[in-house]
């Protein structure tokens, strides 16, 4: 594969063509806000009536795509080099996923949904015990796996492509297994114009909504008044706290807000479990992952093809589309976040981690709202969901002790989910524009936190916001066409690296026998005295580059287009074959500063580590990276012997994709 540099950050076709299609579509958004809602609302209405199967279809599909990558011989395939370890903690990395995936839906949904579906169920009549059951197994099938699953899809493409095969972290990367370097050209400017589009559409979408709810949080708490002033306002402050987080850097301003809100979430949540019935929300919460479970094939595939029912069309396919429309943003937050990790351990982590959360919140939120409303005779409740779905959180805290704090922490959360969203959506779209970089001008993440911001606040008080949701939404078909293609392209390219990592299955290349008496001791001296970087050095300059430069020699005399590359600065030499339309061979020999074994000293990484505390090695890397043996000390003979071991398992490798 290709990786073609980019001369600039900023990708002026992406960049300027996608602003001006933003500022015409919130124009005619804006102006005709009836007529675009009405032609779009026919749209939407044409596809749930004969494209639903194929929604359906479409997510059970990447479901089980991303549970078998993670279960299969795949899973041991790091999203990144061979040696590459994840840039982010356990609680960190999950703490990201939560607040950029669907922190704020939980927020809003979270009491309403459930009371919703037990007053209005798909089938049968409402308000008894066997709709509180339905209501819960609809909201687990509605926020559980499948949606994961379909961010997870589009992650793993774009952090397969991109950290291993060195690919821009944009969303064209996921097209190259169908077009090739054509990613390159107008197709992929076109790709990604389309995924910032999506993006800026998606989360002014959100903050848009997300306003109504903090405005009637702040009227129902301190007596704000609710109004568009109030909520211009709101939208104002929401951007200048997203401004803010976005200049700081994803390592600062988000992921600490991702942590804070994180906090906050397990403290409501654990609040919520402590202070209503314990006992039966544990219990509730077990049964519904039972129910759950073992209905999941059957609610997967459920179309109500026989009990003809518009609920469908307003609940699960609304759902999957919104999902599929976000994919692009979130899947390429989540890539970003997740540099490092195997498929297996990313696959099992953004399906089971974050999913868990969520139904254990949506058990404890939902079953309790549910039994006051069904056990406890609080038909208010269910009054307040059924006219003003923002109040429904806020109805509901009210019945807890501390409700005035419970509130303003909730409000707190829902303003930090909307920042974090607001922030992390303004990254993936600056990352878009500029060929997949994150550290780009400080002015670039301005303009687009700014912009989703006044997107918002002009359709809100022009009344498009509706016309623009159902607008995402409907985007959301040919990207899940496109998705299902990009999907059978990834475990094309999985089978490929598989090959590969069955080549290398022996790392350290045996003692050759024609070596010298005297080179295991070298080596063995070499190994004692932990070598220093200079003596790694010259190692390289004196031993390796010699033994790359023979192997290269010969190989030209075969008619093969090789080079040698010796990098000082870094310590490293590069032996590059080029091997026309076939996978290219790369053998390197680099220096790498390790901490030196002791029973007792302080604990250093190798960067931190002071001099006198570290050892060098001279490791190989491969096309795949760092194969985790030391050369040091080898042989020109050993080295030269090394590449030809590499090299006849690469062509092994190259034999088993024939």
């Amino acid at each position: 594969m290709q990786s073609t540099p980019e001369k600039a950050r900023l990708n002026p076709p992406v960049f300027y063509t996608a602003s001006v299609l933003i500022v015409l579509m919130v124009l005619l958004t804006a102006i005709f806000p009836e007529t675009a809602d009405s032609w779009l609302q026919q749209v939407q209405h044409a596809i749930v009536e004969n494209a639903s199967w194929f929604y359906v279809l479409a997510v059970a599909v990447i479901l089980i795509t991303v549970a078998f990558l993670g279960l299969s011989r795949y899973g041991e395939i790091k999203l990144g080099p061979d040696h590459s370890s994840p840039d982010y903690s356990y609680t960190t990395w999950f703490s990201m996923l939560f607040s950029a995936g669907m922190g704020i839906g939980l927020m809003f949904f979270g009491v309403a949904e459930p009371v919703m579906h037990f007053l209005s169920p798909p089938v049968g009549d409402g308000a008894t015990v066997a709709a509180a059951r339905e209501a819960m197994k609809i909201t687990f099938f509605h926020w559980g796996l499948h949606a994961w699953a379909i961010y997870a899809i589009v992650a793993l493409i774009l952090a397969f492509f991109s950290y291993r095969h060195g690919l821009p972290l944009t969303l064209r990367s996921a097209l190259y297994p169908l077009i090739g370097d054509r990613i390159y050209g107008p197709i992929g400017h076109a790709v990604d114009v389309f995924a910032v589009i999506g993006t800026v559409f998606g989360v002014a979408t959100s903050l848009g909504y997300g306003v109504l709810q903090v405005n009637s949080g702040l009227n129902h708490v301190f007596g704000v008044p609710v109004g568009l002033t109030s909520q211009v306002i709101l939208i104002a402050g929401v951007t200048l706290l997203a401004i803010i987080s976005v200049t700081t850097g994803l390592d600062k301003g988000i992921r600490r807000l991702s942590e804070l809100n994180m906090g906050l979430a397990i403290l409501l949540l654990a609040f919520v479990l402590l202070a209503g019935p314990t006992v039966f929300l544990l219990q509730a919460f077990v049964q519904n992952v039972g129910a759950y479970a073992s209905d999941i094939v059957r609610n997967t595939f459920n179309l109500y093809a026989y009990e003809k029912t518009d609920w469908i069309g307003g609940w699960t396919i609304l759902y999957w589309g919104w999902w599929l429309s976000w994919a692009p943003f979130v899947g390429l937050f989540i890539a970003r976040v997740s540099r490092g990790r195997t498929i297996r351990e990313f696959a099992m982590g953004v399906l089971f981690i974050p999913s868990g959360f969520t139904l254990m919140w949506m058990t404890f939120f939902g079953n309790s709202a549910i039994n006051m409303i069904l056990n406890e005779g609080l038909t208010s409740l269910g009054d307040t969901v059924s006219s003003d779905v923002t109040l429904a959180l806020f109805a509901f805290l009210e019945q807890f002790p501390m409700s005035g704090m419970l509130s303003v922490i909730a409000t707190v959360m829902v303003v930090v989910f909307f920042v974090t969203s607001s922030d992390s959506g303004s990254m993936v779209v600056d990352m878009l524009c500029s060929n997949g970089h994150d550290n780009t001008p400080l002015w670039q993440r301005i303009y687009w936190a700014t912009g989703e911001g006044v997107v918002a606040a002009v359709l809100l008080v022009a009344g498009g916001l509706s016309a623009l949701q159902t607008m995402t939404i409907a985007t959301a078909l040919p990207f899940a066409v496109v998705l299902l293609i990009a999907t059978f392209g990834l475990i094309k390219a999985l089978r490929v690296d598989a090959a590969k990592r069955d080549s290398l299955q022996m790392n350290v290349a045996p003692v050759m026998p024609n070596e010298r008496l005297g080179d295991w001791q070298d080596r063995l001296d070499n190994i004692m005295d932990a070598p220093s970087r200079e003596n790694v050095s010259r190692f390289i300059r004196r031993v390796a580059r010699p033994a790359c430069e023979a192997v290269a020699n010969e190989l030209r005399k075969h008619d093969l287009e090789t080079a040698v590359e010796l990098d000082e600065a870094r310590d490293r030499v590069r032996l590059m074959v080029m091997l026309g339309d076939e996978v290219d061979f790369i053998y390197e020999v680099r220096s790498r500063s390790h901490v030196k074994p002791a029973f007792i000293q302080p604990e250093f990484s190798a960067e931190d580590a002071p001099e006198e505390q570290r050892y060098y090695r001279a490791e190989i890397h491969l096309g795949e990276g760092g194969q985790d043996y030391d050369v040091m000390g080898w042989s020109r003979e050993s080295v030269i012997n090394d590449i030809i071991s590499q090299y006849h398992k690469h062509m092994h490798f190259l034999h088993l994709l024939r």
